[in-house]
């Protein structure tokens, strides 16, 4: 028979204390949760770097597009350079360059280039681990073409695109990824970003 105290007990409805994780409980917790961590990491750190090769892909197409709309406004040639060095106007160029800027030349013979030539300077991260295989100097004529130039007064000398069908070339790696990046300047003015894994077609336009 219960005792009265037990039937009261019952009669208000208690239960037993819940009981907390033991530390063992706690220890396989935490090791399951270390695994899956673990196992997130490599997909994460290959995401992380193919950020940063679109980041620096698409920093080193605007700044061509720069140089080319820039040329078009000013009337006049301007130049993208590869550099070692920190970005300045009279930076020293350097092909494959892990930096770049963009100035205009000088127009006149005798002309001497000042603060207002120079439009912009890029300097990707070092965390960035993106290295560039590229001309030191690309040049753009006043009606957005790239263009031959062997007085650039920069110590390298521009050339344009063979042919039409034959682009210059910037490619763009990064550290922890086998994925590259290309961006193609055509004689006749387009600059596009595109992956030389693919072959460009209507099903793959991102293609080169």
């Amino acid at each position: 028979m219960l005792t009265p105290w037990i039937t009261a007990a019952r009669g208000r409805g208690l239960r037993p204390a819940s009981r907390g994780l033991s530390l063992i409980e706690l220890l396989i917790t935490f090791s399951l949760m270390a695994l899956l961590l673990t196992a997130a990491v490599p997909p994460l750190g290959a995401w992380l770097a193919k950020a940063k090769l679109r980041s620096a892909g698409e920093q080193l197409l605007n700044s061509l597009r720069l140089a080319q709309s820039e040329a078009l406004r000013r009337n006049r040639q301007t130049v993208l350079v590869l550099t070692n060095a920190e970005p300045a106007l009279t930076a020293t160029p350097a092909a494959n360059g892990s930096r770049w800027f963009v100035r205009a030349l000088p127009a006149l013979t005798g002309e001497t280039a000042d603060a207002s030539h120079y439009v912009q300077g890029v300097t990707l991260s070092t965390a960035s681990a993106v290295t560039l295989t590229g001309p030191a100097v690309l040049c753009f004529n006043s009606q957005g073409r790239p263009v031959t130039n062997s007085s650039t007064g920069l110590g390298s000398n521009c050339t344009a695109p063979a042919s039409a069908t034959s682009p210059t070339t910037y490619d763009i790696a990064a550290a922890n990824t086998s994925s590259t990046l290309r961006v193609q300047v055509f004689l006749g003015g387009q600059i596009r970003l595109c992956d030389p894994a693919r072959s460009v077609s209507s099903t793959a336009p991102d293609g080169c």
